[in-house]
């Protein structure tokens, strides 16, 4: 059975959630505080999964993420991308993202391209609302079938069925969550190598290309600022009696997602 490694840190929010969703999903989590992965990141070589969870780490006093990402740039970086070279998948949600990005590994090397030996100055961010304000809402997405990204391979087939539109919905939670690009020749390759692997289906942040996920080239380096990891059970959709019952029996998006990311990895691992 694949193990789990979930990041931790002083104002992380959603771990327990995404403790769960990798145990429904067939995986053996493990929680872990930022500190002992800098005290022994060789912890790091062991996980066949690494995620880092929502929340306001540190609580945000500096900018969304950036104390939890300067430790991981600075001390974790060469661990994380040994990780992503022998292809462990490795999720970012909303903070996590944030995290993600600032630490240098979304949106990573063109594909064919060795991942660099120390964190590249990061070409994408997330940064302030264009509303200037908190969103806390579910809101419609699409998964973008281009894309080589095994965390939202199964939201295609998902969104096709029967009142596809309404269950493809996430919530999400963040104030610093619209997706900018340093160039728009930055956003066009990305978009031509199928790393916009999750979209907005309206805007809701001003995210550039309604961006709402990005993966590395690999597929398997993903963050995205909507939460999986609180769609695991149909009773969390905000209609879900509405919901067709025949779509009610299956699994939800949110714990498809972490199975089909558990399950590439317990294929390869077989």
């Amino acid at each position: 059975m694949p193990n789990a490694l979930v990041v931790r840190a002083a104002g992380t929010n959603c771990e327990v959630e995404l403790l769960r969703a990798f145990a429904l999903a067939g995986a053996t989590p493990k929680l872990v505080h930022v500190d002992t992965l800098l005290a022994e990141p060789a912890r790091l070589d062991d996980a066949d999964l690494i995620a880092f969870p929502g929340g306001f780490s540190y609580g945000d006093d500096i900018a969304s993420g950036r104390i939890l990402a300067m430790k991981t740039r600075e001390r974790l970086y060469p661990r994380l991308r040994a990780a992503a070279e022998r292809g462990c998948p490795i999720l970012g949600v909303c903070n996590g993202f944030q995290v993600l990005v600032q630490a240098g590994l979304l949106p990573g090397p063109a594909a064919g391209e060795p991942w660099p030996e120390t964190a590249p100055t990061p070409t994408v961010a997330l940064t302030d609302n264009a509303s200037a304000r908190f969103i806390d809402d579910w809101v419609g997405v699409e998964a973008v079938q281009t894309s080589p990204c095994i965390w939202t391979a199964p939201l295609a087939e998902l969104g096709s069925g029967a009142g596809g539109d309404e269950v493809l919905r996430l919530p999400v939670a963040h104030g610093e969550g619209r997706f900018v690009a340093d160039s728009q020749a930055t956003l066009a390759a990305l978009e031509a190598n199928g790393q916009v692997a999750l979209r907005y289906r309206t805007d809701i942040n001003g995210s550039q290309g309604s961006v709402a996920g990005l993966c590395d080239a690999s597929g398997r380096v993903f963050g995205l600022m909507p939460h999986p990891e609180r769609y695991l059970d149909w009773n969390r959709h905000p209609w879900w009696t509405r919901l067709p019952a025949a779509t009610r029996r299956g699994e939800t998006p949110g714990l498809a997602m972490f199975r089909a990311a558990v399950e590439a990895v317990a294929g390869v691992k077989a």
